[in-house]
């Protein structure tokens, strides 16, 4: 087992009900207050704890299918309905220096509680604890299911934090003024896109685990805040959809320039070739090297031919305009 102080400072233990609040410390023999009257939320940070966390819970006689469902630190977002709790696997989605990473979250719900495995350290709950410290809204008055919706709608909203910076960098993308038909312009545009599919993969498998939880027989008439919720997804899935589009749009856009400027180049060559093709075809003819021509003893070859190249020319250049090629 890990070093006992380490895994205390890891961790927290948040026990309330309507009238009090209180921060407990950790106990090696037990997580579990003997009030069973309040609502307690045990937070652990750092996989590498688990087996210390399994000691407590074996010694606090939890299902042996819970743990080691806790011990599993990878899984997909599900949910699992036991007896007389919940358990919920999520992957939260982190932003930072313009590159996506994700974080694997796991959380075991009653009436009476909320105990919570993240993978690292630092969250963003803390507007959580404040308003069960300062007892806003009705949190304290709620037990362990109105919690587990404070924590996805908080999972949500930082969904929505790194979906508007992603947003926000792709705004010169759907700016047809800023297209650069380069393969560096390319390169960024599916880097940008990468990122809205790993996004909209976290949001479906959410979603997806959401809708679960709206069935859940444990959770009652509490499963009616997590259509909210599902529907937030949707909206964020609604509009990742969009602007998926929009840069499937650009990059058409930036082959149809490349093709046209092709186009523009291959009429140019042809328009050359028409003009000069003959020209090098009369060329080529008195080029060779025959002993008898009878046109190279004529006085007047030379400029009759330069005549006929000149003629050759000015009809090439007329079928060129008649046909529009310059156009």
């Amino acid at each position: 087992m890990n070093d006992t102080s380490s895994f205390s400072t890891n961790c927290s233990l948040l026990l309330y009900d309507v009238e009090t609040f209180q921060k407990e410390s950790v106990s090696v023999e037990s997580i579990f207050p003997s009030d069973s009257t309040k609502t307690f939320w045990f937070n652990l940070y750092g996989f590498h704890f688990l087996s210390d966390l399994k000691s407590l819970l074996k010694l606090n006689r939890w299902d042996d299918f819970l743990i080691r469902l806790f011990l599993d630190g990878d899984h997909r977002n599900k949910v699992i309905e036991l007896e007389d709790a919940i358990f919920l696997s999520l992957k939260t989605i982190h932003f930072t220096n313009k590159h996506i990473s994700t974080e694997q979250m796991m959380f075991s719900v009653s009436s009476g509680m909320v105990l919570s495995v993240q993978e690292r350290k630092g969250d963003y709950f803390e507007h959580i604890r404040e308003r069960l410290r300062e007892n806003k809204g009705v949190v304290r008055k709620k037990k362990g299911e109105y919690l587990l919706y404070l924590i996805i709608e908080a999972i949500i909203d930082n969904y929505a934090d790194t979906y508007e910076e992603l947003s926000t960098d792709l705004d010169p993308f759907k700016n047809f003024k800023n297209i650069n038909p380069t393969p560096d312009f390319v390169m960024e545009i599916e880097k940008n896109k990468q990122d809205l599919f790993l996004l909209k993969k976290a949001i479906s498998t959410l979603r997806d685990a959401i809708s679960k939880l709206e069935k859940a027989r444990l959770l009652g008439t509490e499963a009616n805040y997590f259509s909210e919720l599902k529907e937030q997804a949707n909206y964020m899935l609604d509009d990742i959809d969009f602007d998926l589009h929009q840069l499937e749009s650009t990059i058409n856009l930036v082959f149809n320039m490349q093709s046209h400027r092709l186009n523009e180049v291959m009429k140019t060559l042809t328009i050359f070739s028409v003009i000069f093709i003959p020209l090098t075809f009369l060329a080529g003819i008195y080029g060779m090297n025959f002993k008898y021509m009878p046109e190279l003893d004529y006085k007047y070859g030379y400029f009759v031919l330069i005549g006929v190249m000149f003629i050759v020319t000015l009809i090439s250049i007329y079928i060129i305009k008649k046909k529009n090629w310059f156009d």
